[in-house]
C-alpha cells in the first residue's frame, strides 16, 4: 500500500477524516468552560491519534497535512451558527485560503508512505533511541501548538463580536498577500526541481530570498493576530502565536534549511549574495 500513491491519498485522508471526528467529539464532551483550554486539549487529543499513526505506518509525514488543516477546521467549526460579520468573513476568506493553498501544495508533492520528510529522517539518524520522544513532541506535539496559538485570534474573533477596522482590513490584506507569495514561490520552487538543473534556484523569488515561502508563513499569521488586536488593542497577547511562529522559523526551520543547503558547492557565495527571507536585491 505504501507504494500506492493513491492508496496513500486515501489512507490519510481516512486518518484525518478520524482525526477530526475525534477532535471534534472531545471538544464537545470535555467538561471544561474555557473555550481556548478546551480547544487546545480537543487539538492535543487529535494529535495523538495522528501520531500513532504515524508511528504504525513508521512514517511522521503522516502528520504533515495537520499543519494546513488544522486551522481550517477550528475556523469553520467556530463559524457554523454564527452571525458573518465583515471582520468574520475576512478572517475566513484569509485563513481559507492560505489552508486550502498550502493543502494543494502538499498533496502535489505527497509522493506516498513510502516516502518521509527529510527531516525526520535525518532526525531519526541523529537521535537513536531518542527518536520516538523527538517524534511525538517535536515533529507533532510543537507544530500543532503553534498552529493552536496562531488561530487564537481567529477564534477570539469568532467567539465576540469585533468591528472591523481599516487596519484590521489592511493586515488580512497582508495575510491574502502572504499566501499569495507562498503560492508564487511554490510554484517556482516546483518549476526548478522539475527542471533538475540542480543548485540553488536563482530565479523570480529566490533569486533575492533563500526562503521567500516561509517569509509567506510568517506574514500570514502577523496578519491574522493585527487585524483583531486592531479592533481590541486590550486583545495584545494574541500577537503570541506570530511571535512564536516566527521564531520557530527563525531558530529551527531555516537554520536547518540552510545546513542542509550547506552541503551543496558555492552555498557561502549563495547566501552572501541572498537576503534570508525579504525577497529584495542584496
Amino acid at each position: 500500500m505504501k507504494d500506492s500513491r493513491v492508496k496513500s491519498f486515501i489512507v490519510v485522508g481516512v486518518i484525518y477524516a478520524l482525526a477530526i471526528a475525534v477532535g471534534i467529539v472531545s471538544y464537545i464532551l470535555l467538561p471544561i468552560e474555557s473555550v481556548f483550554l478546551k480547544l487546545l486539549l480537543a487539538d492535543v487529543i487529535a494529535t495523538v491519534f495522528t501520531f500513532i499513526f504515524s508511528v504504525i505506518l513508521k512514517n511522521a509525514s503522516v502528520y504533515d497535512p495537520y499543519w494546513s488543516v488544522q486551522p481550517l477546521v477550528i475556523v469553520l467549526c467556530f463559524a457554523i451558527g454564527k452571525e458573518l460579520t465583515v471582520m468574520r468573513i475576512l478572517i475566513l476568506i484569509a485563513v481559507f485560503y492560505w489552508g486550502i493553498r498550502l493543502t494543494a501544495n502538499w498533496a502535489y508533492t505527497f509522493h506516498g508512505l513510502n516516502h518521509q520528510d527529510w527531516r525526520y529522517t535525518m532526525l531519526n539518524e541523529k537521535t537513536g533511541k531518542l527518536y520516538p520522544v523527538i517524534n511525538f513532541l517535536g515533529i507533532h506535539m510543537f507544530p500543532t501548538l503553534v498552529v493552536y496559538l496562531c488561530c487564537l485570534p481567529a477564534v477570539y474573533a469568532f467567539i465576540n463580536d469585533l468591528d472591523v477596522t481599516v487596519f484590521s482590513v489592511l493586515f488580512i490584506l497582508v495575510s491574502c498577500g502572504a499566501a499569495t507569495l507562498q503560492l508564487v514561490a511554490d510554484i517556482q520552487m516546483q518549476s526548478f526541481r522539475n527542471s533538475k538543473v540542480g543548485g540553488f534556484i536563482r530565479k523570480g523569488l529566490w533569486k533575492y530570498s533563500r526562503h521567500p515561502n516561509y517569509l509567506g508563513e510568517i506574514l500570514m499569521w502577523w496578519g491574522i493576530a493585527l487585524a483583531v488586536i486592531c479592533a481590541v488593542p486590550s486583545a495584545w497577547y494574541l500577537a503570541l502565536g506570530a511571535l512564536v511562529n516566527t521564531l520557530m522559523f527563525l531558530i529551527v526551520s531555516i537554520p536547518m534549511a540552510d545546513k542542509r543547503q550547506s552541503r551543496k558547492d558555492g552555498f557561502t557565495e549563495y547566501k552572501k549574495a541572498t537576503r534570508m527571507l525579504l525577497p529584495i536585491k542584496k
